[in-house]
């Protein structure tokens, strides 16, 4: 885990990534965790009848590492999530590495917040899009 960053050195345009590939057992233990057993997910004689063809991870543990990407690296430990909006646009599959980037679009001092791009991207495929709003503690 970093440090990381106090709303003073959080600067419009700063970006971080971070990388992660998803395995078989992180999709086994989101189902676990959450309930979510779709067997898109599970099962790969299933999900070979689906348009994806083989189990695809589900969109919400992708957003699950947009949210660990902004708790420990930008803004960082201590950040308070505001609000999230997503976009899933292409599937993330079970074994791919995915590329979690948060940038910061907007500061507002006043208030201490920062609103985020938040991507994640398999390749140079965008699979989850979208938009935070992070209050920033006091230091």
């Amino acid at each position: 885990m970093t440090k990381g960053y106090t709303l003073e050195e959080i600067t419009v345009g700063q970006s971080v990534e971070v990388t992660k590939t998803v395995s078989i057992a992180d999709v086994q233990a989101f189902a676990d965790l959450t309930g979510d057993h779709n067997p898109v997910h599970l099962d790969p004689e299933f999900a070979a009848t689906t348009q994806f063809e083989k189990p695809i991870a589900h969109g919400m543990l992708g957003a699950g590492l947009i949210s660990a990407a902004i708790a420990s690296e930008l803004p960082g430990p201590g950040s308070i999530y505001l609000e999230q909006s997503l976009k899933f646009r292409a599937p993330v599959f079970v074994g791919a590495e995915v590329v979690t980037r948060i940038t910061v679009l907007e500061k507002d001092e006043r208030r201490r917040r920062v609103t985020l791009k938040t991507e994640c991207l398999c390749g140079d495929t965008v699979v989850i899009k979208g938009e935070a709003s992070i209050m920033i503690p006091k230091s």
